[in-house]
């Protein structure tokens, strides 16, 4: 194992930080705790996986003399963590979508298909049905309102028919 905060501590804590970044968004990418779209939990998975992996080969394989620590590297999660965690403010600060009312299979809802309400007045959305849950029924013996008679509009008086002129030669 490579790390040895006696020898080298800056390139031990740089693994660590890898480390803890990688996973940090491996967590964050894998568990929709904050609702971020398909996206950007692909991306925070695929990155934590280079770094926890980058940290991995760094603590386990690497036996090189030198190497080149990148602090810029570390902006990215930054970036990533603070998008996952403004989405998740986000998701908490939006409203619910009001549910749908539950099935209630012993109320009595208006008949299909049937006569209209008298009047033609349907109740304000939301109102509550009148008692038993059914509109007044008109006698099928009663008779409907008469149509109101049919009338056309005046018709314009037509020209006359001429038939076209013959060509001139």
């Amino acid at each position: 194992m490579n790390l040895d905060f006696d020898v080298d501590p800056l390139f031990s804590w740089y693994v660590i930080l890898l480390a803890v970044s990688g996973i940090a968004l491996l967590v964050i990418g894998a568990v929709n705790l904050g609702g971020l779209k398909a996206g950007w939990r692909f991306l925070n998975v695929l990155v934590g996986i280079g770094f926890a992996g980058y940290a991995y080969y760094l603590a386990f394989v690497f036996e090189g003399a030198s190497y080149v620590i990148f602090f810029k590297a570390f902006i990215l999660p930054v970036l990533l963590i603070i998008n996952a965690v403004k989405a998740m403010v986000t998701r908490s600060q939006t409203p619910a979508a009001p549910a749908a009312p539950a099935y209630q299979p012993n109320v009595q809802y208006p008949q299909q298909g049937g006569q209209y309400p008298p009047g033609g007045q349907y109740p304000q959305q939301g109102a509550q049905y009148p008692q038993g849950g059914q509109y007044p029924q008109p006698s099928p013996y009663q008779a409907a309102a008469p149509a109101a008679p049919y009338q056309a509009a005046p018709a314009a008086p037509a020209a006359p028919y001429q038939p076209p002129a013959p060509p001139q030669s």
